[in-house]
């Protein structure tokens, strides 16, 4: 049965940029390799412009994934690193198959 959290989660999916930072996050290595922090902390928020969006809407769809549970934020001082949640992606997946 789907839950009010899955009906978040599909909207978070529901924009092809968020689509992109979630698959671009599975592989930080291959897709971030400029980044000066190690990448086991996660991902800048300012290495997600390179998908060619204003500061302000890679902000809004980190966001946006955030709350649907599918990254972790990790605030380092004046910077925000963001991880797939592995966990409640694979969770998600589970119940979607389950449908």
């Amino acid at each position: 049965m789907q839950t009010a959290d899955d009906d978040v989660i599909l909207k978070a999916l529901a924009h092809p940029a968020r689509r992109a930072m979630l698959a671009w996050l599975k592989q930080p290595e291959q897709h971030f390799p400029d980044q000066r922090h190690p990448v086991d902390m996660g991902i800048c928020a300012g290495q997600f412009e390179r998908c060619g969006l204003s500061q302000s809407s890679v902000s809004t769809h980190l966001s946006t994934l955030a709350a649907a549970g599918l990254i972790t934020p990790q605030r380092v001082g004046q910077w925000v690193f963001y991880k797939r949640n592995e966990n409640a992606i694979a969770a998600f997946v589970a119940r979607i198959a389950g449908i």
